[in-house]
């Protein structure tokens, strides 16, 4: 006979002691856990309501790291993974939320812009290591899709709508139609646009994600969410630009989509040197000249901006910012900055790592 389960048998030990060291170096950061007192007076909510809280910012931070793509998903591996206890801070014989009150309560986050003010504490804890730089930026933006199809992409003023021949998922038939954001609205997501990559791409709904990074080791220095609308990369640009702190020169490396006289010289009135990609064929001239591709730095900057991308790549592909999962612009916002706020982490996190028998 084989031999049963036996209930008697019971082995006592503490999450942390089944840790290993490289998760403490992580989670011991000052952003994790200065959360308690940035709640507080940012909503109103006692000492006890702002512990819950960072509990629950610390749960949504390991959907973000660990590309968990639902809340139903998170909160059945908060059950079981020993891990995401000790990270979010419940016992052992704490019950987890569950996905609907989750949801709830992170949008009295929402209501709070917590992602911004958390995304401002990881930037100052990389300053005062010494990995920022405030002299050198690159800025990109990138198409993130919406959280809707292109079926609930219809007319504003209405029209006639044929019978539906399936009441659940309709067959709609676009061949002949224009469509266009000026004409059409999504019943699903309203502040979502058609937009495309490029020429000969297919048009999706979508946002604009936008990113400031500063040169020196790749870290997000400011992230911004526009409607697509065309003009969303310039704009986002001279908003982040603008948000940079002191008054001192800065350089900011561009593709060519920032190469108009109009944006060219908004970066030089804000004190920040354009070191855009020239855009020249043979219908236009570009905004910049040999005063500014002369340099040196001009060159490096050209470089130095193509690691724009690995933000993206990371943003997309771990943070779940390729397919949006939110809906509305202010809480896709909301979600973008509290990604990058995660990839930062990780990246200081791979940046003041000690290699084994170093000395330092």
């Amino acid at each position: 006979m084989s031999r049963g389960f036996d209930p008697d048998l019971v082995w006592q030990n503490a999450a942390q002691n089944l840790v290993q060291v490289d998760y403490y170096n992580f989670a011991g950061g000052a952003p994790v856990y200065q959360t308690s007192a940035l709640l507080r007076p940012a909503s109103g909510w006692t000492v006890r309501g702002a512990a819950d809280m960072e509990k629950l910012l610390r749960a949504l931070l390991l959907q973000v790291l660990y590309t968990v793509r639902s809340e139903r998903m998170l909160m059945e591996q908060l059950n079981y993974n020993l891990l995401f206890r000790w990270f979010v801070g419940l016992n052992m014989d704490e019950t987890v939320w569950h996905a609907t009150v989750y949801s709830k309560n992170r949008d009295r986050l929402l209501a709070a812009d917590v992602a911004k003010e958390f995304f401002g504490l990881v930037v100052t804890e990389a300053a005062g290591l010494g990995l920022m730089s405030d002299e050198h930026f690159s800025v990109d933006g990138t198409l993130l899709e919406a959280c809707a199809s292109l079926k609930s992409f219809q007319k504003v003023d209405g029209g006639k709508v044929p019978p539906a021949d399936d009441a659940g998922n309709p067959t709609v038939d676009f061949h002949g139609e224009k469509r266009s954001n000026a004409t059409h609205a999504s019943t699903t997501d309203a502040d979502a646009l058609l937009a495309r990559k490029g020429s000969g791409k297919e048009a999706k709904l979508s946002y604009s994600g936008h990113v400031l990074m500063e040169n020196r080791h790749g870290l997000v220095a400011a992230a911004e969410v526009l409607q697509a609308n065309g003009t969303a990369e310039r704009d986002a640009a001279l908003v982040m630009v603008e948000a940079i702190p002191g008054e001192h020169p800065v350089t900011l490396g561009a593709d060519k989509n920032y190469d108009t006289k109009d944006f060219v010289a908004e970066a030089r009135n804000m004190k920040a040197t354009p070191h855009v990609t020239q855009n020249v064929h043979a219908r236009r001239r570009s905004a910049i000249d040999g005063r500014t591709t002369r340099h040196a730095g001009y060159l490096i900057s050209q470089k130095k901006r193509h690691r724009i991308e690995e933000i993206f790549g990371w943003l997309k592909t771990v943070g779940g910012m390729r397919k949006l999962r939110h809906r509305g612009l202010p809480l896709v916002g909301w979600m973008f900055t509290f990604a990058a706020a995660a990839y930062n982490l990780v990246r200081m996190r791979n940046l003041t790592i000690v290699p084994a028998g170093s000395s330092r």
